[in-house]
């Protein structure tokens, strides 16, 4: 079926991307496969990280189809978008048929998208995984890829305004070695794993990251642990807790 979508979208992004003069590096892409399925596991600082991970692909002649929430699909603006790009679906209560859409994927040869965190993370650290990711690459037989992201929530991300205009950010891409599953004994173990890589990836992004604060209103996009004001990851899993209902009498 051919592509009628997606490369106009790329192109227009690339296009912006030229016009805001944002600063993108781009490492690792040569571990994206040029043929043959495999899973793009990446961090999530933004709501952009979609295109800047599947930038990490274009290189290698990739089109990665991104798993994503159901309500974009149905959006009137972006789901024409999403369906025409072949992205897939997720409806959190019932997930097997993403699951099995995305496993069918894989098997077909496609790069998939994953964001294993599920949520933006808003202490921007790397939290705990869902074992989807590594469970549908073992169904599938294909490697897992862990992709590190940073500088995409400076343009956009959760609970900040949108600086979408915003010119001469750093973006930083970096593409991890391929994980094979049968080098593990099960999915969970992988998923060990490729927290731990995916933490070491983002930290050596966050850490030579070409930019710092303008001040002390600007430190918003550093993790505390780097001297930002982010929340710590025991404040961002507070704010993401459901509500507590009062007790009735």
């Amino acid at each position: 079926m051919p592509e009628l979508v997606y490369p106009p979208v790329i192109a227009a992004a690339k296009t912006m991307f030229r016009v805001l003069d944002l600063k993108i590096t781009i490492e690792g892409d040569h571990h994206v496969p040029r043929t043959g399925g495999a899973v793009m596991a990446s961090n999530h600082v933004s709501y952009l990280d979609f295109i800047f991970c599947g930038l990490g692909a274009h290189p290698s002649r990739r089109l990665v189809r991104f798993m994503a929430k159901k309500s974009v699909f149905t959006h009137k603006v972006s789901g024409p978008l999403m369906r025409g790009m072949r992205h897939i679906p997720v409806d959190r209560r019932a997930g097997a048929g993403s699951y099995a859409t995305a496993v069918s994927a894989l098997r077909r040869g496609e790069v998939v998208g994953v964001f294993p965190e599920a949520t933006i993370s808003r202490s921007f650290t790397v939290k705990a995984l869902k074992s989807g990711t590594t469970r549908m690459a073992a169904e599938a037989g294909v490697p897992v890829l862990p992709v590190a992201l940073w500088g995409t929530q400076r343009l956009w991300t959760k609970g900040r305004p949108r600086t979408l205009t915003r010119r001469h950010t750093p973006i930083t891409i970096l593409v991890g070695e391929p994980m094979d599953p049968a080098a593990y004994p099960d999915a969970n173990a992988m998923t060990v794993d490729l927290k731990t890589r995916l933490s070491a990836l983002v930290d050596r992004a966050q850490r030579e990251y070409p930019d710092q604060p303008a001040g002390p209103d600007d430190t918003w996009w550093l993790p505390a642990h780097l001297g930002g004001t982010a929340p710590t990851p025991e404040e961002a899993a507070a704010l993401e807790a459901p509500a507590r209902r009062p007790a009735t009498p």
